[in-house]
């Protein structure tokens, strides 16, 4: 697993915490942060095929000039009238996101 410190973190346990953190998975390279405006490099660019990115809590993935944009939205508490949900990257010789919605149970 793979974590980045956010926009809340701000307890003693969340200073080890990377903003950014860059993977190499089979020579995929993908571009972890929590808050996409945040972003201060051109992905296509610098080679990376994903960037993956948290702060809305909103689930989406779309792609941009070859680069897969992925937020798995939040497993937690549910916020905003968002679903919770989770994601996951599936990494072959192309990269596809898929984003799993989970169910609650209200008891």
């Amino acid at each position: 697993m793979t974590a980045v410190r956010g926009n809340i973190d701000k307890q003693e346990w969340a200073r080890s915490l990377p903003e950014t953190e860059v993977l190499d998975v089979r020579g995929l390279l993908i571009y972890i942060l929590h808050d996409l405006a945040q972003l201060d490099l051109k992905p296509q660019t610098a080679g990376f095929a994903v960037v993956v990115s948290g702060h809305s809590h909103l689930p989406k993935q779309e792609t941009r000039e070859g680069v897969l944009y992925f937020n798995p939205g939040s497993a937690g508490p549910r916020r905003f009238k968002l679903p919770v949900s989770v994601g996951r990257l599936i990494i072959g010789d192309q990269v596809q996101g898929d984003i799993l919605q989970l169910t609650l149970d209200p008891s």
